[in-house]
Formats: C-alpha cells, sequence, structure tokens
C-alpha cells in the first residue's frame, strides 16, 4: 500500500476553500497519478530487487505501458478481487492506518483517496483476469468462509451477482 499523503488533501481544501475547484481537482488528480506511479515503482523494486525474480529486467518507460514484466499486483475492488472488504485485512495485516497514515472509510475506499492497495503476484505465468458472474450457491460458501451474512457478502459483491438478491426468499415465502 503506497499513498501520496494527507498534503494532497489539505492542499485540495485550501484551493477549495479560496473557490478554486479546478486547482482543487488537479492537485487530486495529481496526487492519484504520484501513488499510482509509486505503486509501479515499488512492483518494480519488488521485481528487481526485494524478490529479486528479475533482477536484469530493463524495460523503457514507453515498454512498461504494456505491463511486459513477469507478476501482476490486483487490488481489492478490482475485477480480479472484486471484494473490497479484503481491504480490511490487508489493512490489518500492514497496520496501514499507523503505518502509513491511511483509513479506510465505511464503505472500504482509502483515505485519503490518492492511496493504492494490492497483492503482488510473481508467478511468471499471472495475468489480470475479471471474476465472472457468481452464483448464490458461490455466495453462500463465500460467506461461510468470511465469517459474514449473505446479504453483506451480496452487498459487496452487487455487480457480480449472477442473481437478484431476495429473489429466492421472496420465491421460498
Amino acid at each position: 500500500m503506497v499513498t501520496a499523503g494527507i498534503e494532497e488533501v489539505a492542499i485540495a481544501e485550501r484551493f477549495e476553500r479560496a473557490n478554486d475547484d479546478y486547482n482543487s481537482i488537479l492537485v487530486k488528480a495529481l496526487a492519484d497519478r504520484f501513488a499510482e506511479a509509486f505503486a509501479e515503482r515499488m512492483h518494480e523494486k519488488v521485481r528487481k530487487e526485494f524478490w529479486g525474480y528479475a533482477a536484469d529486467e530493463a524495460y523503457a518507460p514507453d515498454e512498461l505501458i504494456g505491463e511486459p514484466y513477469a507478476g501482476i499486483r490486483p487490488a481489492p475492488g478490482y475485477p480480479a478481487q472484486p471484494d473490497h472488504t479484503e481491504k480490511a485485512t490487508l489493512f490489518r495485516l500492514l497496520d496501514a492506518e499507523r503505518q502509513a497514515g491511511v483509513s479506510l472509510t465505511e464503505s472500504y475506499a482509502m483515505w485519503p483517496g490518492s492511496s493504492v492497495s494490492g497483492l503482488y503476484l510473481a508467478h511468471p505465468d499471472s495475468y489480470y483476469f475479471g471474476v465472472a458472474k457468481v452464483e448464490r450457491d458461490q455466495v453462500a460458501d463465500y460467506a461461510q468462509r468470511k465469517n459474514m451474512d449473505i446479504a453483506e457478502v451480496e452487498r459487496w459483491l452487487g455487480p457480480i451477482l449472477n442473481y437478484t438478491p431476495g429473489a429466492f426468499k421472496e420465491a421460498a415465502e
């Protein structure tokens, strides 16, 4: 997990108080780009130095856009890992609030917004994919493994459900 920091919020708020929405938005967008660049740089350091599985990697900046390197960094809430609640586990393991000053909102958005989280997968055959639509039996199994109510899992996985939540209760009554 990386962040451009809390300074972004203070600077953007200063522009907002001056009724300068353009510069407020610009600061937030720039901070977001810095966080994404930092995440990409950290991924490079993992590949080349920390884990060292691609120590001799030498891509030009324009080549990096196509992500030709081995390994991926999927993030909770994105198609390969659609459950935003997994950020809570990640934040607990990293002690993110204390270590980096980043917190989670009740909807699992990261604050400050110019923050990026994810997992590193180093396997050379790893690739990004989207989780397909899920059925109620899969949601029930997942809810049991996460120790969550089915309705709560349905809330967080709503966009990928292949059924209408509540339809089974209504049909059974």
